[in-house]
């Protein structure tokens, strides 16, 4: 008999954002496309309609684009806070020692791309595109890494989307607070009274996910007319989503014996279920009991994963990656910072922050990494795609500026792909990591 292994949450993760990264690339691509054939036009008039929801007093009208970088994107945001509140509680953050290395390599790998940015926009209107190159994006990042290391060992996989997710915490503090409007201070008390009601929801023991997400929507409305991005509605709720369960795993196991034997105990003879209601009710206390012990944080994350790889970051490639290529340079030098971030910045901050965590004591290298495959994992980091797009409409209100970022953005993540491919390839050559 083959006994067939299940994969683990984070192989399952991994496949989910390797797959998602080429969906990704896909709408990103036709987005390219596109904005260069004769339908432009259509493409670039498409992303301007108007759609308003709302009751006649409050209405709330916004483009599809908007619709898409605001709404749609507070999903995304909100499986980004979920993935880190589990990997602060049980995951590669959950301990000192774990997350010592990931952390360090994501601060230094946003504080070195910012600084190259800076370098190269000291002042004016585009020196506030310093966060674009910090950003690193987890679905491109882990689909390149399957792409060109296949065989790459698990503790690679782990230290790259453990460094991602920090990084994604990272980006959510910069547009909290250095990418937000002027605040309307009565939206954003109703918005923090609501957080407050989410907060109670938990401590009462509410499990069902149902009031946390009407309140979700609550929350998103009044985070975005308090003037801070209403994306980081989305990580407010994925802290407050409990990680309790009804019942144990001990439990869950007792009960779910029982349920089977008294499942098998009550074949009607012709194997099937629609004709032992005695079967059909072990099968809905099995469910029950299933729900019991199953944290709300991840049948959350569950629900969330593949609609937002395979829809929301799709979409929001396809309405924002269309830029036209030739003509005038314009903004150079926003388009030179956001590569040099990406390609240099990025894995210069991060080797170097892992050299003086592993120097002082307080990080390992994980099992079978090297240095020069850890430059390269550093390389594929640089991959910035998602969140850098993210970042340069929030940045820069012209257009300009804006491709100008874009261009640097595409270029720069490609060409740290194609670094990160070859520092892998003299890793393996060369053996470095046996």
């Amino acid at each position: 008999m083959v006994r067939t292994i299940q994969p683990t949450i984070f192989q399952r993760f991994f496949r989910t954002e390797t797959a998602g990264g080429s969906v990704l690339l896909l709408f990103g691509i036709a987005a390219l496309v596109l904005a260069n054939s004769p339908l432009a036009g259509t493409y670039q008039r498409l992303w301007q309609i108007r759609l308003t929801f709302g009751i006649a007093d409050h209405p709330l009208s916004l483009t599809l684009h908007q619709w898409i970088n605001d709404g749609l994107m507070a999903i995304f945001f909100l499986l980004v806070g979920l993935e880190i509140k589990r990997e602060l509680i049980v995951g590669e953050l959950a301990s000192v020692r774990k997350a010592s290395l990931p952390i360090a390599c994501a601060i230094g790998g946003m504080i070195v791309p910012a600084a190259f940015y800076w370098i190269c926009n000291m002042s004016g209107p585009n020196a506030r595109g310093w966060g674009i190159p910090m950003a690193t994006d987890i679905a491109f990042a882990l689909g390149a890494l399957a792409l060109v290391a296949p065989n790459a060992p698990a503790g690679a996989r782990v230290f790259l989307a453990a460094l991602a997710i920090i990084d994604d915490m990272g980006a959510v503090l910069v547009i909290a607070i250095f990418y937000s409007h002027a605040l309307a201070w009565s939206a954003l008390v109703a918005a923090a009274l609501i957080v407050a009601l989410l907060i109670g929801l938990n401590a009462m023991g509410v499990r069902h996910l149902w009031p946390y997400l009407l309140a979700g929507i609550a929350l998103w409305y009044f985070m975005h007319e308090s003037g801070v991005h209403a994306t980081v509605a989305g990580v407010a709720l994925a802290f407050t989503i409990p990680t309790s369960t009804r019942i144990n795993a001990a439990d869950f196991s007792r009960q779910g014996r029982r349920i089977l034997d008294r499942f098998d105990r009550t074949e009607s003879g012709d194997l099937l279920v629609i004709t032992s209601k005695a079967q059909q009710e072990a099968l809905f206390r099995l469910d029950n009991a299933s729900r019991g012990v199953i944290a709300p944080i991840l049948r959350l994350e569950h629900a969330l994963h593949n609609f937002s790889a395979f829809v929301v970051m799709p979409l929001f490639a396809f309405a924002n990656a269309g830029v036209r290529i030739g003509g005038p340079l314009d903004h150079a030098e926003v388009t030179v910072g956001v590569i040099l971030g990406l390609v240099i910045g990025k894995p210069l901050g991060i080797a170097a922050a892992a050299l003086g965590a592993i120097k002082s004591g307080i990080g390992e290298l994980p099992d079978g990494v090297g240095w020069t495959s850890l430059l390269g994992y550093a390389c594929l980091a640089g991959i910035g795609f998602t969140m850098s797009l993210f970042i340069a409409m929030l940045a820069f209100h012209e257009t300009g500026p804006v491709t100008a970022a874009k261009s640097g953005i595409l270029a720069g993540s490609l060409l740290a792909g194609i670094a990160g491919a070859i520092f892998l390839r003299i890793a393996s050559r060369f053996r470095d990591d046996e």
